[in-house]
């Protein structure tokens, strides 16, 4: 298996510590330089400062990289050969040596094969609007409903078709629960218009159910939605007015599948004038910090 561990992720893994993953498609794909960089630094240092160990996942030259160094970090955020990788694409990028940036799923897979069950994230995939005639549905549906990792997130992209996404996550059998809220987040806003299935208001109270969940036997993972703070949060009319040019703008250029999201980020931050950057950097902060302290108290009952 081509898996490399950081070492300081190797020890606390073996020492049944808290490690928390992260993805690199928001490094590569997600952000422009030299945010990226600079936000993929900043929430490993918020998990460190909390007391876990973070675990950047990436494919370097074909190697599924589980942690990564400062040096790897800038090469996935000024390199532009870097593929983004999801479960269809892993096999192929490992296998000719690529480099690839983990999407949800991606990094869901490759923190499973390591050994780790806390993912942040800035949202999840869902099904995408018009999805009844396109069929463009994420990957990220279908590994949570296979790989047992708990994915913090602040509920799923607002480009997405939100209410069909809970509808498939549902018919999976995906346990959604909403962290200190009753609304399922929407990325940008704290409401998407649609309640969540299960509240907790705790680390604890969602680390007991983890492991509860672990204990049955119950395969597949868990969304924990954690919406953006308040202080962070844009408008809902707002973007949803912004999404809605940038999706018309996408179809007459023709953009379709995986180049959709990328694209749409950016143009957001341009219609909002770099405000939803902005939130996107807050929300992913403060993800960290709410997936440092379940990783902590999932560890406490892993080990007992």
């Amino acid at each position: 298996m081509k898996l490399d561990i950081k070492p300081e992720v190797a020890e606390a893994l073996e020492k049944g510590e808290a490690v928390v993953a992260l993805e690199s498609t928001i490094i590569s794909h997600g952000m422009p330089y030299p945010q990226n960089v600079e936000t993929a630094v900043a929430v490993e240092e918020i998990i460190r400062r909390a007391g876990a160990v973070p675990a950047t996942i990436a494919i370097l030259g074909g190697r599924c990289k589980v942690g990564l160094t400062h040096e790897e970090i800038e090469q996935l955020a000024q390199t532009s050969d870097v593929i983004k990788t999801s479960r269809r694409d892993l096999a192929y990028v490992t296998a000719r040596g690529l480099n690839g940036a983990t999407t949800v799923a991606g990094t869901m897979i490759i923190a499973e094969l390591a050994g780790i069950r806390i993912f942040v994230t800035g949202g999840i995939g869902g099904v995408h609007r018009g999805a009844q005639q396109t069929m463009d549905i994420s990957a990220d549906l279908s590994e949570l409903a296979r790989t047992e990792v708990a994915v913090v997130c602040a509920g799923a992209k607002s480009i997405l078709d939100i209410g069909l996404t809970l509808e498939y996550l549902e018919t999976q059998g995906v346990p959604v629960i909403g962290y200190k809220t009753e609304r399922f987040p929407a990325f940008y806003s704290q409401d998407s218009g649609f309640s969540v299935p299960h509240s907790l208001y705790s680390a604890a109270e969602v680390a007991e159910v983890l492991a509860e969940k672990h204990l049955l036997g119950l395969s597949g993972g868990t969304v924990i939605a954690n919406p953006i703070p308040d202080e962070h949060a844009l408008p809902a009319e707002e973007i949803e007015s912004a999404i809605e040019e940038s999706l018309r703008e996408a179809e007459r250029r023709g953009i379709a599948g995986k180049e959709v999201t990328p694209f749409l980020l950016s143009r957001l931050g341009e219609i909002t004038g770099g405000r939803s950057l902005a939130a996107n950097i807050e929300l992913v902060k403060h993800n960290a910090r709410v997936g440092a302290e379940i990783a902590l108290e999932l560890a406490k009952r892993m080990k007992g």
